[in-house]
This record gives structure tokens, sequence and C-alpha cells, in this order.
């Protein structure tokens, strides 16, 4: 019987999440804190947002700064975003 279990170390949604809400709030203050929280985020943590919008001005800001991102809508009009920072291995 093969078994394939995957390794929580290689899956972002595995590692521990800080939950930010930023809803509500007008822009810049959602970016602002967001980018205020994935300055103090471990290199295996995973930024867990929930957001009014989708923040597009962001996910510009995450790729210079090679972080990682996957956006879904909540199902009530607002948007989860999980931020990760791209591991160094997979960097060039």
């Amino acid at each position: 019987m093969h078994t394939h279990h995957h390794q929580a170390a290689d899956d972002p949604l595995q590692w521990p999440a800080t939950l930010l809400d930023v809803g509500g709030l007008e822009a810049p203050d959602p970016m602002i804190r967001i980018l205020d929280a994935l300055a103090t985020l471990s290199e295996q943590g995973c930024l867990h947002v929930l957001i009014d919008r989708e923040p597009h001005p962001l996910y510009r800001v995450l790729e210079r700064y090679e972080f990682l991102h996957r956006t879904a809508p909540t199902g009530d009009g607002r948007y989860e975003l999980l931020i990760w920072q791209t591991p160094l291995t997979a960097r060039a």
C-alpha cells in the first residue's frame, strides 16, 4: 500500500498563520498593515488576511519583495488572502 504523505514544511497552507483582519479600513491602511505584518513574518510563516476587496496594488508590491500569494473569495463579499515568502531554495 503506497501512502503519499506531503511534508508540511513544503506546504505554506500548513504553516502557522497569523490572522490579520483589515476589513472596513480605508486605503492605504490595509496595505500598510499587511506590509508591517509581513516585515515580522517568520520564514515559514503565513499571513492570513481578511479584506473587503482584492488588493491589486498590493500584488505588485508582493512580487517585488518575493512573496507569493493566493486569494479566494470568502463567499460573504470579502476576500481571504494568504501570503508567504518564496522559499530561498526556489529563488534564482
